[in-house]
């Protein structure tokens, strides 16, 4: 069990942020944010996968507009993206957005900051402060001599001193770098400086083969510590695949239940049945599948039940045929050929 840190809530819609709250996976749009039909369809494909909070870019006014068909269309918390302008903020907070993701010192001043404030506050909208190694400050990066932990952490602290100078505290921080051992120094020195909730992540992660060891890496060493009360895990491409890996990153730590675990044994000698493939067909088949169930696609019947005792229902590979079986004990045994339907036979029955 994770003795994970207690951090101030915030509440992201209906979505709640730290304090002890499950951890939420987040991701982010790929689509021309003003082209609403294409964004409605990715968001509700996002939602459909697990995926708890979603943000969208928001470049220019005629995007900050068009927010409000998006919100209004979809059931998951919309943060809106702002960078540089503060009437994007204001345009975006009426439009409903449930959070913003925004620098306050990178906005144009105390009046400006004061604005967006005054318009959050009184939308209950909190605010993600998002520090990125690649956009220091001068003055930061000539103090530390690069992108420290340290040079990350006073950034953010700096953005907060803002807000908090407004008397505005419903505040979540991220400090993202493409490099892993610099973000989780990062982190850690923030989680001991400040109890804001953390939002994880490794930024530019890279392609699937890449990104996905990097971010498993980063993010799931951080949430063993107890650190983290959101995620998004960034990938080059669909971002339903970013869903899907947040949702392994926390399954496999314990910290989120729901959903098929798939224990798949490596090929061996021992292996008598094409094992890749039908653990691919397995899995691609369990998508569908919302409820808790742990299933097994072992290679051979010598060890196959026994290593996988603890999955309720499994398969087991041998000449020509195989077995299935349930928390360790052989129920039938199958010619190869009618493995997988024989498996979700007995998992429908199950269900």
């Amino acid at each position: 069990m994770i003795d994970r840190k207690l951090t101030r809530q915030i509440s992201v819609g209906n979505v709640k942020v730290g304090g002890g709250a499950a951890i939420s996976i987040q991701s982010m749009t790929n689509t021309k944010t003003h082209d609403t039909a294409a964004t409605i369809e990715q968001v509700q494909r996002l939602a459909a996968e697990g995926c708890d909070i979603v943000r969208v870019a928001v470049p220019d006014m005629t995007t900050a507009k068009s927010l409000g068909a998006i919100v209004s269309a979809v059931d998951v918390p919309i943060v809106a993206d702002i960078h540089f302008d503060y009437k994007l903020a204001l345009e975006a907070i009426a439009q409903g957005v449930a959070a913003l993701r925004l620098n306050p010192g990178n906005i144009g001043g105390a009046a400006h900051v004061r604005e967006v404030v005054k318009s959050a506050k009184a939308s209950r909208i909190p605010i993600r402060i998002g520090v990125n190694a690649g956009s220091l400050s001068r003055k930061l990066l000539a103090k530390y001599g690069g992108a420290t932990p340290e040079a990350l952490v006073e950034s953010a602290m700096e953005h907060v001193a803002i807000l908090e100078a407004e008397d505005f505290f419903d505040i979540k921080i991220s400090l993202k770098a493409h490099d892993v051992p610099l973000t989780l120094a990062a982190y850690r020195l923030a989680s001991r400086q400040t109890n804001y909730p953390l939002h994880l992540g490794i930024t530019e992660a890279g392609t699937i083969n890449s990104g996905v060891i990097k971010s498993a890496v980063g993010i799931g060493a951080l949430l063993a510590e107890g650190i983290g009360d959101t995620i998004r895990v960034s990938l080059t491409g669909d971002p339903l695949v970013e869903v899907k890996v947040a949702k392994e990153i926390l399954k496999s730590l314990g910290l989120r239940e729901g959903g098929v675990t798939l224990i798949a044994c490596p090929t061996c000698g021992r292996t008598r049945i094409d094992l890749p493939a039908i653990a691919a067909q397995v899995e691609e088949r369990l998508n569908t599948i919302k409820q808790p169930l742990t299933v097994a696609v072992m290679g051979c019947v010598v060890n196959g039940p026994g290593e996988a005792r603890t999955a309720d229902v499994g398969i087991a590979g041998a000449d020509g045929q195989g077995i299935i079986f349930r928390k360790g004990q052989i129920v039938r045994k199958v010619p190869e050929a009618q493995l997988v339907a024989e498996l979700f036979k007995e998992i429908d029955s199950m269900l």
